[in-house]
């Protein structure tokens, strides 16, 4: 399947998002993978995640890169070898990658009951705007949870807790965009979250305030 949508989040960020409709063997055809990325392709027991996998190399094509022009750090954190930043997320049947000449991080989740189970693990500030009666209960769990993995994924340091160390300003539907914080141990960082919906899944981008 093509690109199921891009977006331009400003004039330096850019994403890219695919709906993962193709089989393992039809997507892994269309890619090349350097040998670590064959070897990691090859232990993984689901073939969800696989094609996970493999989507995002075919989205790296449409950035114009490919799996060779991709690493990690010791934090599992991903780079790009000509300096762009870069954050991958996939979930179920979507996946997604951004790419920015500024720090950015991504997100993607299925909207599900299951995230009332762990709402206290990452729930810290911002309870006192959710009423877990409300029928988009789930959905702004959801948005809350999206952004915080998104800085997590920003950030890629050790230690770094949900609850504690990452804040996000609750929204509603009549706004797509917030404002977020890294509240770090010696620093204070302010980010903006950038959230859209399709599909029962929900994707957040969060970048810098330039």
């Amino acid at each position: 399947m093509p690109i199921y949508k891009s977006i331009a989040v400003n004039s330096q960020t850019n994403v890219k998002i695919w709906n993962i409709t193709e089989s393992y063997m039809e997507l892994l055809q269309n890619v090349e993978l350097k040998k670590e990325s064959i070897n990691r392709v090859n232990t993984m027991k689901s073939e969800l995640h696989q094609r996970g996998f493999l989507s995002v190399r075919m989205l790296l094509k449409a950035f114009g890169y490919s799996d060779f022009d991709l690493f990690y750090d010791d934090n599992g954190k991903p780079h790009l070898k000509d300096g762009n930043y870069i954050s991958i997320t996939h979930s179920y049947t979507f996946s997604a990658v951004v790419v920015s000449s500024k720090p950015v991080g991504i997100d993607i989740e299925k909207q599900r009951v299951k995230i009332t189970k762990i709402a206290s693990k990452f729930i810290g500030f911002e309870a006192c705007f959710f009423k877990k009666n409300n029928e988009d209960y789930i959905q702004k769990l959801t948005w809350v949870w999206c952004i915080k993995e998104s800085l997590y994924k920003l950030y890629a340091t050790p230690g770094m807790s949900f609850k504690k160390h990452f804040m996000v300003i609750p929204f509603g539907k009549e706004k797509n965009s917030t404002a977020a914080w890294i509240l770090d141990e010696t620093n204070r960082q302010r980010f903006e979250g950038l959230f859209l919906e399709f599909e029962g899944f929900g994707c957040a981008i969060t970048t810098p305030l330039i």
